[in-house]
């Protein structure tokens, strides 16, 4: 899928997701857990959507604050998941008119890894008959550009992959899950590079690899989106709910 940026008109909301959030849940502890090993790594990005007025928060602790990315009325919707809540995206649609949205949060440092190990993800709960093409769940950064990491779900089967393309360079490098999350059912996706190897992780468990080089490095000026690329047509909108979405680096 291209990652080329196009030259259209956003129209971005300067609030947060909405007022549509009770009062606020728990905060996230600052250090990753998963069921598989791996060194410790400072959460640096981190977002339940539980219930927080005004608008989700960076539970991390280093304020990423989010903004809203819209065209054609695109809008998120709280939906129940556990104690808390996750995001509805639009539904399925084709044509120019349907709705976009992304969220999303300005670059920064501490969010472009370089060449150090870093993990990245989001639970998600995805239909099959909302499968595409392609939907991004969590990226920064263009392939086009040179310098991305992204979280994708791909095509009708809904496999979700993990990309890499190293800070001036074009080659993509793509681990893709043998198994699908596009089943009704919430799923932990987990993206993580470490010296020479890019894995994704379903619910825990490893699903695909793919070898990267030891100098691959990471670093752009984008900003980290949720959800698509953007509010433009060919944005890869994610069609399904997303939660506890998050970011850590060592």
């Amino acid at each position: 899928m291209g990652d080329s940026r196009r030259a259209i008109r956003y129209v971005v909301a300067a609030a947060a997701v909405g007022t549509a959030f009770a009062t606020a849940g728990a905060a996230f502890a600052t250090t990753t857990s998963t069921a598989t090993t791996g060194a410790p790594q400072t959460v640096a990005l981190r977002y339940s959507f539980d219930a927080v007025t005004g608008g989700p928060v960076d539970e991390s602790g280093f304020a990423h604050a989010l903004s809203t990315v819209s065209s054609n009325g695109g809008t998120v919707q709280p939906i129940a998941h556990g104690t808390g809540h996750g995001l509805q995206f639009p539904a399925r649609c084709s044509g120019a008119s349907c709705p976009k949205v992304v969220l999303q949060t300005a670059s920064a440092d501490d969010l472009n890894p370089g060449k150090t190990p870093f993990r990245y993800g989001a639970t998600v709960l995805l239909a099959h008959d909302q499968t595409s093409a392609g939907e991004n769940v969590l990226q920064k950064g263009y392939s086009a550009a040179g310098g991305q990491y992204k979280l994708q779900i791909d095509g009708t089967a809904g496999r979700p992959s993990c990309v890499l393309v190293g800070t001036g360079k074009t080659r993509i490098h793509l681990a893709r899950s043998a198994v699908t999350v596009a089943d009704g059912a919430w799923h932990a996706v987990e993206c993580r590079r470490e010296a020479t190897a890019l894995t994704v992780f379903v619910d825990g468990v490893p699903q695909g690899t793919a070898r990267i080089p030891t100098d691959l490095s990471v670093h752009n000026t984008a900003p980290l989106s949720i959800g698509g690329k953007g509010a433009y047509r060919d944005n890869d909108q994610f069609q399904g709910a997303l939660d506890d979405v998050w970011y850590s680096k060592a």
